[in-house]
Parts: C-alpha cells; structure tokens; sequence
C-alpha cells in the first residue's frame, strides 16, 4: 500500500511542470546564463521558461501629478497621470522589446523550445523587488540570474541585486550562472 502510493506521488511529481523565471538584461553575462539553461533544460519537457526583463524606472515626474483641492480636477489630473504613466510603459516595453529578443533567440540556439517560452516585462524602482514579486505572484519555483560587477550603464544585476535576492527569495530556488 506504502509502496503503491510512492509510486503514485512520483508520477504526480514527474507530471508537475517547473516554471523558470530567468532575469535577463543586454550583457553578455545573461547570454552566458540562458546558453546553461537552454542547454541544461532542453530535453525537459515539463519546463516552462519565463524570461523576465524590469524595465528602468519611470521618469519622476509621472510619479504624481500637482494635486488640487477641487474633486473633480483632483480626478481629472488622476486620469491624466496614469494615462502618462501607461503611455511610458508601452513606449518603454516597445523600446526595450529587442533585448527579450535577443534572449529569446539565443534560448532557441541551444535548441529549448520557443513554444514553452514566454516573455514578460518587470517595471519597478527596485530591480530585485520586481524579480520577486514576479516570482511569486508567477508561481516560479526557481530564479536565474547571472552575476557581474555592472557599472552605471549596467544597473541590472550590480549593486547587490542577486545578493538582495539570496537573502529574500526564501521558498525559491536561486541558480547564479557567472
């Protein structure tokens, strides 16, 4: 009977797909990091890759409006900013499109299918913050990313993001590919 239901929560376990969010910006070192798990996991059938870039943090300004005492300008200008704010995101997403891309093609070059890829966009001051929140609002159980020492151009991982992400990411499993 014990046996028996080993058994069945194996072939339970086998069956569950394991969801993947990798962190990717424009470095060589995320190039690294997808060629390992492209290579690594190509063969596996029941994993699911989310390739995952934040976006650079929205311009202060439409981060709140002037505000007013009247209601209904109150409401007004409200609109006006989160359409500003929406519009920044499209055109943000739209420019930085190419850098999910890029990942996604060089994913398919280690031979991982593109049909269980999906490409998603973070958007937050905080790297880190934004790569958790996707992680456990998406359900990944495991977060890829890739480590370098950035300069100001190369914000994404510097700065103590993936060490952020070691210290917070309790319940995830964290694969750091130099």
């Amino acid at each position: 009977m014990l046996t028996q239901s080993l058994r069945t929560m194996r072939r339970r376990e086998k069956s569950v797909p394991s969801h993947i969010l990798v962190a990717v910006d424009e470095s060589p070192h995320t190039g690294r990091a997808l060629h390992y798990v492209g290579t690594l996991l190509r063969h596996a059938r029941d994993v699911r890759i989310t390739l995952f870039h934040v976006l650079k943090p929205m311009p202060r300004e439409l981060l709140e409006h002037g505000g007013s005492e009247d209601p209904v300008v109150e409401s007004r200008l409200g609109a006006e900013l989160q359409q500003d704010q929406d519009n920044w995101v499209k055109a943000e997403s739209e420019a930085e499109r190419p850098i999910l891309a890029r990942s996604l093609e060089m994913l398919r070059a280690t031979g991982f299918p593109s049909d269980r890829v999906t490409l998603k966009f973070g958007q937050e001051d905080d790297v880190a913050l934004s790569i958790l929140d996707e992680a456990r609002q998406g359900g990944y159980g495991t977060i890829v990313v890739s480590r370098h020492a950035g300069t100001g151009a190369k914000r994404l991982f510097g700065g103590g993001t993936t060490e952020r992400l070691l210290r917070d990411a309790s319940g995830h499993t964290i694969w750091i590919v130099d």
